[in-house]
C-alpha cells in the first residue's frame, strides 16, 4: 500500500513540475522572445542570430533546471512521504493483528499532526475493542461459573436418586426445585442485562414520578422487610418528583436497588431512601447497613457478577448482576451511579436529569 501511495503522490508532484515547465517554456517562446526581438530592433541590432542563441540557451537552462527539480522532488518526496506513511503502514500491520484477536497491540505515536491524531484515535479504538473483548470473555466465564454450582448440585442429587443411594423425599425435591429456580433467575438476570445494554437507543421517555415509583418498588418486598424487622424511611420533597424517563426502565432500577437492600440489610437494620431534587438532576440515595462490605469493594459493585460478600452472596442467591443492570439503565438515561460508605452504612445512589434535552444543550 505504501509504495503505491508514494507513487501516486510522486506522480502528482511530477505533474505539477511538468505543468510549470510547460508554462515557462511557452512564456519564453512567446512573450520573452517577442520582447527580446523588440529590444534588439530598438537599438538597430539584427535579432535573428541573437534570438536563436537566446532561445537555445534559455531552453537548455530550463531543461537542466527542470531535471534538477525532478531529481530533488523524487528524493525529497520519497524520504518525506516514507516518513509520513510509516505510521499508516504500522496501522495496517497492527489492524491485521487486531483482526486475528490480538487486542493488546498499539501504534507508536511520536507526532501530534494529523497522522499522529489518527494514531491516537486508532489506539483508542483498539482499547475499546480490548475492553469489549475482556468483558465478553469475563461474562462467559462468570456465567459458566454461576451455572456450574446449581447444575452440579442437581446432577449429584439426580444420580443419588437414580442409584437408590438417596431416597425420594419432599425435602430433596424442594431442594431440586430451588436449584432449578436459581438457574431460571440467573437466566432472567442475564437476559435483563442484555436488554439494559441495548436500552440506550430504545428509551420511551415520559414524565415519571420517582416518589410514586419508589413506593411501587417497595410493595413486593414489604414481607421481606417485615420478616427481618427492617425499618424503611423515605425522605422526599412534598408532592411529585418528576423526571423525563422511561417508566419501565426506572421501575427496574428501583426494584433492583430495593431487592439489593432487602437481601443484604441485616436483621433489625434500617433502610433510608432519600430523594433530592436539584435544578437539573434528581438524586436518589438508598442507605442501609453495610454488613461486611469493604471500602475496596465500592469501585466494583456495579461490575457484572461482582460480589463483595462472596460467602454471604451465594447464601442469598445473588449473581452480582442487579447493580450492573442499574448502572446500564441509569447511564442510558444520561445519569450517573455511585456508592459510598457512611460509617457502617452503605449509600448506593443514582442521578437522573430532569430534562435530558436541557442538560445536553
Amino acid at each position: 500500500m505504501k509504495r503505491h501511495l508514494i507513487l501516486k503522490l510522486l506522480a502528482i508532484n511530477l505533474a505539477v513540475i511538468g505543468f510549470v515547465m510547460a508554462v515557462v517554456w511557452f512564456s519564453i517562446d512567446t512573450l520573452a522572445a517577442g520582447y527580446f526581438v523588440t529590444l534588439m530592433e530598438k537599438y538597430n541590432i539584427s535579432p535573428k542570430p541573437a534570438h536563436s542563441m537566446f532561445i537555445s540557451a534559455v531552453h537548455r537552462y530550463l531543461i537542466w533546471a527542470s531535471l534538477s527539480a525532478v531529481v530533488l522532488t523524487v528524493v525529497l518526496s520519497f524520504v518525506m512521504m516514507r516518513k509520513v506513511l510509516a505510521p499508516l503502514t504500522r496501522m495496517t500491520v497492527i489492524s491485521r493483528e487486531i483482526a486475528a484477536g490480538n487486542f493488546a497491540v498499539r501504534v507508536p505515536t511520536a507526532t501530534e499532526d494529523e497522522v499522529g491524531q489518527l494514531a491516537h484515535a486508532f489506539n483508542r479504538m483498539a482499547e475499546s475493542l480490548e475492553k469489549i473483548q475482556n468483558l465478553r470473555r469475563n461474562l462467559m466465564i462468570d456465567v459458566a461459573h454461576e451455572l456450574r454450582t446449581p447444575l452440579t448440585n442437581i446432577r449429584g442429587y439426580l444420580e443419588a436418586l437414580n442409584d437408590g443411594v438417596l431416597p425420594p423425599s419432599p425435602e430433596t425435591f424442594s431442594m431440586l426445585q430451588d436449584e432449578t429456580l436459581r438457574l431460571v433467575q440467573l437466566t432472567e438476570d442475564v437476559l435483563q442485562l442484555a436488554r439494559a445494554d441495548a436500552a440506550r437507543g430504545d428509551l420511551h421517555r415520559e414524565p415519571t414520578d420517582l416518589r410514586a415509583e419508589i413506593n411501587a418498588a417497595l410493595e413486593p418486598f414489604s414481607r421481606s422487610f417485615t420478616q427481618k424487622s427492617i425499618r424503611v424511611d423515605i425522605h422526599a420533597p412534598e408532592g411529585p418528583v418528576t423526571v423525563s424517563a422511561d417508566r419501565r426502565r426506572v421501575a427496574r432500577v428501583l426494584r433492583n436497588l430495593t431487592d439489593n437492600a432487602a437481601r443484604y440489610t441485616p436483621q433489625n437494620g434500617a433502610l433510608d431512601i432519600r430523594i433530592e431534587a436539584g435544578p437539573e438532576n434528581v438524586r436518589v440515595d438508598y442507605t442501609n447497613n453495610g454488613g461486611e462490605l469493604a471500602p475496596g469493594d465500592l469501585p466494583y459493585i456495579f461490575e457484572r457478577f461482582y460480589r463483595g460478600e462472596k460467602s454471604r452472596s451465594r447464601q442469598h442467591g445473588g449473581a452480582g448482576i442487579g447493580l450492573a443492570i442499574v448502572k446500564e439503565l441509569v447511564e442510558a438515561h444520561g445519569g450517573r451511579v455511585g456508592a459510598e460508605l457512611s460509617g457502617e452504612r452503605v449509600v448506593v445512589w443514582f442521578e437522573l436529569p430532569i430534562n435530558p434535552a436541557t442538560r445536553a444543550g
